[in-house]
């Protein structure tokens, strides 16, 4: 199952009004809550986005291989990530509910469901089956895990911890929180973005809407 959990998280929405006034020697506890908000809002909406920085969060996810491709381009975050050049475990396989279309525009890789459904899940299942043997198989044999490793299939599942500012998951979620963008990701990005917005509710509003 394709998963996010929170860890932990450094800051709060006032840290950004802080971080902000800092600049004339002033704290947002010397003004209203409702000054302190307009200027969280002005901030992202002026696209002040240093005062942002300030704050922290830590996530484990858990998600496919190809899920996890993607959303390591996201630049100013740190991965730490479950390495099978280790870990010699029986592989545990990712499987959609629905098979996707191919869209007709390349930039969008899916839309809808497919005609077929049955005959997709039942090739994955075949793959991840031989798969597994032969990876078993490779192990036992003595083949370095860091090798045998290349005759799984993308849909395996990782893990890894996410760390980053709350104005860098703010830009990921931004983008994969669209409609438009990969299911899978997106499962992770909603997760996050949910679990974000009860930490940071103003901030968080600010800077997604």
């Amino acid at each position: 199952m394709i998963k996010a959990t929170y860890l932990k998280h450094m800051g709060e929405d006032m840290d950004v009004a802080d971080a902000a006034r800092v600049s004339f020697a002033k704290k947002a506890e010397g003004y209203s809550d409702e000054g302190n908000h307009k200027l969280i809002n002005f901030l992202a909406r002026e696209g002040h986005i240093a005062p942002f920085g300030h704050c922290y969060l830590r996530f484990h996810i858990k998600a496919p291989i190809f899920v996890a491709r993607q959303l390591v381009k996201h630049k100013f975050m740190r991965m730490s990530e479950v390495s099978r050049r280790y870990v010699k475990s029986d592989p545990e396989f990712y499987t959609p509910t629905v098979w996707r279309a191919a869209a007709d525009d390349v930039k969008q890789g899916s839309v809808g469901e497919a005609k077929s459904q049955y005959f997709p899940t039942s090739y994955l299942a075949q793959t991840q089956d031989e798969a597994t043997q032969r990876y078993r198989k490779m192990i036992n044999q003595g083949i370095c895990a860091e090798q045998a490793r290349m005759i799984l299939p993308v849909n395996v599942y990782t893990e890894w911890w996410w760390s980053g500012s709350l104005d860098a998951f703010a830009d990921m979620c931004n983008l994969r929180c669209k409609p438009d963008t990969q299911y899978e990701t997106r499962l992770v990005a909603d997760e996050i973005s949910a679990e974000v917005r009860k930490l940071f509710p103003v901030a968080w509003s600010a800077l997604c809407g």
